[in-house]
């Protein structure tokens, strides 16, 4: 691990050595207000579209600069030393805590569209993070998401996140020490607590899916096991779960859903089908609409009965996709083709990568509304100060006490990602 990187998290949270997480964009760090989000008490509520009502002028701006780390592991190679500065705008009534974040972002791309490629005539993916050749020259710009993330304790379970925040469970890095105060050289760089009644609250919205339904994602952390699993012993644990996902007793690393609905958030556009019948298993898409152009997604819904999605069911040596009453050619068309360069960019007709659903239950608990400025975000969401949750799995702001949180932000990445610890919430009475 290098040390300017331990020397910085050192500073911020001492903690690596140990344990490992208007439609106007004017986004500049130039505040003293740094750390501290005053959260203005209102008997008005915001509209929660996505654009800015006059009536959050009254609340405070806190100014953030989340920044990605180098852990010294080539972890976040290309992306390390990065700043997505924002700003977060905060308001309570009697029922609910409101958010508003703003930040600049250059682009909104589709997520890891599909592609035909002429050359092997097989359909692929866009990668979700950048890719380098072996000297450290861009080959491809990643087509991920474009995410924001806060993380909460939850009854003040987590003791190490009172100074910590989102690095009392961050990605462990190689080398890191382990519980046992032991150096470990391959660690699984999955969240997790400490302790077996810490856990920690994970607000998630990935912009490109969840807002889709107007929603984000309510997610947690916990121990994932303990060292027995998460240590070299078992080596790949991981804490983070949806809401609604809780663990078994004697511990598994099989989670029971307590949610039973199966339509529960986005799922992925992609199956498995062999070449001409009964050659080599391909990815391919799972659903495609004929003829439709500029796709970044496609509903739950399209694929019922009567919908205007068609399912795949077969894929040729050459890449012919055939559906129920046709067949799609990529050969030769270039609107099924990546790029040629580095852009976020692919064909009009490449596929989207995902179907877009509902998120329900414990998972639910948001209703948020982002728009795409064309140079940024402005993302407001809100959610109930006390939540129904009886799994301890949501943060409970009813008290009005102060509250600690980090927050990240994530550009077109899957795990690359602005870290800004340290944080503090506060309640004007």
């Amino acid at each position: 691990m290098k040390t300017s990187f331990i020397a910085s998290l050192l500073v911020c949270c001492a903690v690596l050595s140990m344990y490992c997480t208007k439609n106007a964009q004017v986004v500049t760090a130039t505040s003293t207000n740094t750390n501290e989000l005053l959260s203005y008490k209102t008997s008005t509520a915001p509209t929660i579209d996505g654009s800015v009502d006059g009536i959050w002028d009254n609340a405070q701006k806190l100014f953030a600069t989340p920044t990605v780390p180098d852990p010294g592991n080539g972890l976040f190679a290309g992306y390390q030393g990065s700043t997505y500065p924002a700003t977060v705008r905060s308001m309570y009534d009697d029922k609910y805590i409101y958010f508003l974040v703003e930040w600049n972002d250059p682009s909104n791309n589709p997520v890891q569209p599909w592609y035909f490629n002429p050359t092997t005539k097989l359909w692929a993916q866009r990668g979700n993070a950048k890719t380098f050749d072996v000297n450290g020259n861009l080959i491809k710009e990643g087509m991920g998401q474009d995410q924001l993330a806060m993380l909460w304790n939850i009854d003040n379970s987590t003791p190490k996140f009172v100074t910590q925040t989102c690095y009392a469970s961050c990605h462990l890095f190689t080398p890191y020490k382990n519980y046992a105060g032991q150096m470990v050289a391959n660690a699984s760089a999955n969240h997790y607590t400490n302790g077996a009644n810490e856990k920690i609250d994970m607000w998630w919205c990935h912009l490109n899916k969840d807002l889709v339904t107007n929603q984000m994602d309510d997610q947690y952390q916990d121990w994932a096991g303990g060292p027995s699993v998460t240590d070299t012993v078992g080596g790949s644990g991981n804490g983070r779960h949806a809401d609604d996902l809780i663990p078994p007793s004697p511990f598994t690393t099989s989670y029971i859903n307590t949610n039973t609905n199966l339509s529960n958030g986005a799922f992925n556009n992609s199956q498995s089908l062999k070449l001409d019948g009964t050659g080599a298993a391909v990815n391919v898409p799972k659903w495609v609409v004929p003829g439709a152009t500029g796709q970044l997604y496609y509903l739950a819904t399209d694929t019922l009965p009567g919908g205007k999605a068609q399912k795949v069911t077969a894929v040729s040596s050459t890449g012919v996709l055939t559906y129920a009453t046709g067949t799609i050619d990529p050969n030769g068309d270039a609107g099924y083709l990546d790029n040629t360069g580095t852009a976020p960019s692919v064909g009009a007709k490449c596929f989207p990568s995902f179907m877009a659903a509902p998120l329900t239950a414990g998972r639910s608990d948001f209703s948020a509304t982002g728009k795409y400025t064309g140079t940024g975000w402005v993302l407001e969401f809100r959610r109930l100060l006390k939540t129904p949750d009886v799994l301890k799995q949501d943060i409970d702001f009813s008290s009005l006490t102060d509250q600690p949180f980090g927050m990240a932000i994530f550009n077109s990445s899957n795990y690359q990602h602005g870290i800004q610890p340290n944080l503090l919430l506060k309640f004007q009475k």
